[in-house]
């Protein structure tokens, strides 16, 4: 019987490292994307209220844009009272500035939500990951005093 003992050790440890630890790498990184996505649309929102709030609405704006890299080049926008929103999918559509807050204020409502939905994931993960370590320490009767480098894991 202790022939299977480290059977198990070896197939939970399998599990660990190539599923739960891949699982949760992936759930982060989603979470990141999505982050980041919130972060341009609120940049995008405060840049459309300072245009409004400065009234360049009715004359032409002077502006810079990245073409990537922090690289900019001047642009002159002759109607500034219309912008051009990524609305998805590579699709982007041209909304009046009041009608473009409205879309953002949806878009980071639904990019929240989610969010909280993935870090509700990576809970579960993380639960299993420490459920699967647990059962490892009590299957190789590693004392609590151990458990330490554990946690340091699931950071």
């Amino acid at each position: 019987m202790s022939n299977t003992v480290p059977e198990k050790v070896l197939a939970y440890e399998t599990f660990l490292n190539e599923t739960l630890r891949e699982d949760l790498r992936k759930l982060l990184e989603e979470q990141d994307k999505l982050y980041g996505q919130v972060a341009e649309y609120l940049q995008l929102k405060t840049v459309i209220e300072r245009v409004q709030s400065t009234d360049y609405t009715k004359e032409e704006l002077k502006t810079k844009v990245d073409i990537g890299c922090n690289f900019y080049v001047q642009a002159n926008v002759p109607d500034a009272s219309r912008i051009y929103v990524c609305v998805g999918f590579g699709f982007f559509v041209e909304f009046k500035m009041e009608e473009a807050l409205r879309f953002i204020d949806k878009k980071t409502a639904r990019l929240n939500d989610q969010c909280e939905k993935i870090s509700k994931d990576i809970a579960k993960v993380k639960a299993h990951i420490k459920l699967v370590l647990e059962g490892l320490r009590e299957m190789q009767g590693i004392s609590t005093e151990s458990e330490k480098p554990f946690r340091d894991i699931l950071s």
